[in-house]
């Protein structure tokens, strides 16, 4: 059992004209933690991963394992378990064989290979088919059995890339159960790449999320999605993500307001000092809310928000509605190039979770109300967070 630790590591590849795949990653995993690392395609997850297991060459920086730096370590020598999004099993050998397999080459006796692939189906309840080959198995035993191949190694670290991608959508939500409860039984650090926010947050002790080969945060799933640390997270964490609008902030009579096209919404004042907005009054600022924050009963919500209904998601347990803000944010899309035009379009646009009895009809306008207890702002140019951060 070990801890795994990145510290200022830079990987750049031969012809990449210097610009890293992984720029300059400092992030340590407990021993016995489940880190996810998460991302959209290319921001450096799988790079990161591959580092660990001496796939790749560092450029800059150290990786340890146990408190030693494995920069120069061969990959069979730094005791750690990979389990791909490809099983690679060998489709001549049964279960018991492929999951004993790597012991065998090692030269571990006959009777401690039995002993430890038995522990190993039974905590991934393989037992009955140890005699099957992979032929005869379904997508998620064999996803099984090469997580029991990486088990029976009792490595010091297991790396995870992707392992529920080949898999339907119903089987990856009893998989990621699976793979938590197994990893929580067996304590020890595990690095898991995803590109899938879903996955990550239901499976991570923390989720580091990166973005051009940058990490943006890394925290305990609840508080990326209660309190990301800039545009980027907040939009990426959550499924729908975030509503980001783009806001005139003004002060007068004793409040404060933020104003978006012809609509504004009264900002309590919490923010004044959570957020710092006094230093943003007369300035835009990019305002942020979940989903779930706009209400069809507007009665016991604090401000109304007025949008046109483009689309209808209905889900059976709830409804998303698409809505676009009644604004006159379209005027100066022209004036725009064209990356800076998409960008307003997207901030326009808004989406609600609803109660699946609302009723709601696309290309109606509706009034919803919108709850301001977890409003969030960010810095329109480089998109951080306003949120003071306190001791």
């Amino acid at each position: 059992m070990a801890d795994v630790v990145f510290e200022r590591v830079t990987k750049i590849y031969p012809g990449a004209n210097g610009v890293p795949a992984v720029n300059d990653l400092s992030l340590s995993v407990a021993d016995g933690e489940f880190m996810v690392l998460v991302g959209p395609s290319g921001c450096g997850k799988t790079t990161a991963l591959r580092m660990v297991a001496g796939l790749e060459e560092i450029s800059d920086g150290t990786i340890a394992i146990g408190g030693t730096v494995m920069n120069n370590v061969l990959p069979k020598d730094r005791d750690i378990a990979m389990v791909f999004q490809n099983y690679a099993l060998y489709p001549q050998m049964t279960v018991a064989q492929n999951m004993g397999f790597a012991l065998k080459i090692r030269g571990v006796a006959k009777a401690e290979i039995a002993q430890r692939v038995g522990e190993a189906a039974r905590i991934l309840r393989l037992d009955e088919y140890l005699d099957r080959r992979p032929k005869a198995l379904s997508g998620g035993q064999r996803q099984r059995v090469a997580m029991g191949r990486a088990i029976v190694r009792e490595p010091q670290a297991f790396l995870m890339d992707e392992p529920l991608s080949n898999l339907d959508a119903q089987l990856r939500v009893e998989m990621r159960t699976e793979i938590a409860r197994i990893q929580r039984l067996l304590g020890v650090a595990t690095v898991y790449v995803t590109h899938d926010q879903t996955e990550a947050m239901t499976m991570g002790d923390r989720v580091a999320v990166l973005r051009g080969g940058l990490l943006q945060q890394v925290d305990t799933p609840q508080d990326l999605y209660d309190f990301p640390a800039n545009e980027f997270v907040a939009g990426f964490i959550g499924s729908p993500p975030m509503n980001l609008i783009l806001a005139n902030l003004d002060e007068g009579q004793g409040v404060t307001r933020a104003h978006f096209g012809d609509q504004s919404l009264l900002i309590p004042e919490q923010y004044r000092s959570t957020h710092a907005l006094a230093q943003w009054i007369g300035r835009q600022v990019v305002l942020g809310f979940r989903p779930e924050d706009l209400v069809a009963d507007n009665s016991t919500t604090d401000d109304l928000l007025r949008a046109r209904v483009d689309l209808r998601e209905a889900l059976g347990s709830e409804i998303l509605a698409y809505l676009a803000i009644t604004s006159n944010t379209d005027v100066v899309l022209d004036a725009l190039p064209t990356s800076d035009a998409e960008t307003v379009r997207k901030r326009s646009r808004v989406v609600a979770r609803l109660s699946a009895r609302t009723d709601v009809v696309e290309g109606s306008l509706i009034t919803l109300g919108l709850t301001t207890d977890n409003l969030h702002f960010f810095d329109p140019n480089g998109g951080r967070s306003l949120r003071v951060l306190t001791s």
